[in-house]
């Protein structure tokens, strides 16, 4: 550290410091700029005419499709036992992943979880 301040002639405080804040408010400015210049819309148009239709944010958008499947007195089943069994298998994966095929066993598992859920958010996505 003393070998550098030899060399260039500044310090830490207050010349590096000073450009520092110098960049970080050209950064922030730039970004205020931005935000001015291209503002972001408020959410989706509301049209009153048409009939409401509730629909979760995209991290239930899975579940919300489980329900469509499983309505009436099999809803426990869709609501509360495939999404605790999804849970199981995944915090179950490192107690699985034993013997010589093992990795590749959970691993496959665990895939074939996830491209369901994402599946079926991607089909709750896109239907009415």
């Amino acid at each position: 550290m003393v070998l550098q301040e030899r060399e260039t002639g500044k310090k830490f405080y207050p010349d590096y410091l000073i450009e520092i804040l110098f960049v970080a408010f050209v950064v922030i400015e730039i970004t205020v700029l931005l935000a001015m210049a291209f503002p972001q819309g408020i959410g989706r148009q509301i049209d009153f005419s048409a009939q409401y239709r509730p629909k979760p944010e995209w991290y239930f958008l899975w579940l919300y499709q489980l329900v469509r499947y499983f309505p009436g007195r099999t809803a426990f089943f869709g609501t509360v036992v495939i999404p605790i069994a999804s849970m199981v298998i995944f915090i179950c994966i490192p107690y699985l992943d034993r013997g010589k095929h093992g990795r590749l066993t959970t691993s496959a598992i665990g895939m074939a979880v996830l491209f369901v859920a994402i599946l079926f958010t991607l089909i709750a996505a896109f239907s009415p």
